[in-house]
């Protein structure tokens, strides 16, 4: 089943949230966010009114409604506003419980909105940010009355109301449910995309595209496996130049590509861990030679799987975080 593969994607990476602005405002309005810092991918929920996300990178003007939950994996500087075109209001902004409470006095349809970020440690955001686009909405809220709205579309809706609860109600412990909240909003709101019809070119399209499912199970299920082209189209019944075809038209890369990434996303991790020697984490991940690993970890992380190991130490040791530990250092750019 395509979630099989979508957990296991998840499991690979450490995906914490936070949220930190609450925003209640009237007519006129403007929010602009400068980009986060490497790791970070900004996310906003509508829970009532609606928003405009202005065009980037010559993509339209969006339009957010009640249920909407707007993800921005690219993290860059973006500009939310009510759509009319007048100078915003003046917002007052107070603390509570670690959360910010932003208010205005404009009049007419009024803005109910979580404002928050995903943080996903590094490298991982690389691995992420290849297979998600730019921007993504999903629509959480109730489509008409007792249309087919689906189970996974009532379950973020539910969790978005829980959030504005806790972020209202400046409760003992409040800030720890929001952050361990905003992990799981970032789950259900993948989940709900792979469902959609129109979902977007990458791990979310291949989710709708059933017939693909299996050789993404067997690739992030055996990842040691040494898969052939032939193994993975029969998995997928279809022909290999089938496969190769649509594989890469809805992925955006090729099944050796994923499987390469999948298998350094795993040693990562096994590195971090100081009883795994460098030749058991080569085996584990399906490398009979620890030379081909230690060229093929260089040349995907930038850093030999030794060096990575120290960084992880270091990180540790000083309780810096991995973005301190990391300083310096440049992931090479994506070839792919």
């Amino acid at each position: 089943m395509a979630e099989d593969w979508l957990s296991r994607f998840f499991e690979m990476m450490t995906v914490s949230g936070r949220l930190d602005l609450r925003c209640s405002y009237g007519a006129s309005w403007r929010i602009d966010q400068r980009p986060g810092k490497i790791g970070e991918i900004p996310y906003h929920a509508v829970i009532a009114g609606s928003a405009v996300l202005d065009g980037q990178a010559g993509s339209p003007p969006l339009g957010l409604k009640a249920g909407d939950i707007l993800v921005l994996p690219g993290n860059p500087h973006h500009v939310l506003h009510d759509g009319g075109g007048k100078e915003p209001t003046q917002a007052v902004n107070r603390s509570s419980y670690g959360i910010t409470i932003s208010e205005n006095v404009g009049t007419g349809e009024r803005l109910d909105m979580l404002c928050g970020r995903f943080v996903i440690r590094q490298p991982y955001d690389r691995l992420l940010a290849r297979y998600l686009p730019p921007r993504l909405v999903v629509r959480a809220g109730a489509q008409g009355a007792g249309s087919g709205r689906s189970n996974t579309a009532a379950q973020l809706g539910n969790l978005v109301t829980w959030m504005r609860s806790e972020a209202t109600g400046s409760q003992i412990g409040g800030v720890a449910i929001l952050n361990a909240l905003s992990a799981a909003l970032f789950t259900l709101t993948m989940r709900l995309a792979s469902e959609a019809n129109d979902a977007p070119a990458g791990l979310l399209s291949i989710a709708q595209h059933s017939s693909l499912a299996p050789a993404l199970t067997a690739l992030f299920g055996e990842p040691a496996r040494s898969w052939s082209l032939p193994e993975l189209s029969r998995l997928c019944n279809m022909s290999r130049a089938t496969f190769v075809r649509r594989f890469q038209e809805k992925l955006g890369r090729s099944a050796r590509d994923l499987l390469t990434e999948v298998r350094m996303t795993l040693a990562a991790n096994e590195l971090r861990k100081p009883s795994m020697s460098t030749g058991a984490v080569a085996d584990s991940v399906g490398y009979q030679s620890e030379a081909a690993f230690q060229r093929a970890f260089k040349s995907y992380m930038g850093v030999t799987p030794a060096e990575w190991r120290r960084l992880q130490m270091r990180t540790k040791r000083n309780g810096e975080g991995v973005a301190a530990a990391l300083d310096g250092w440049q992931a090479p750019a994506d070839q792919g």
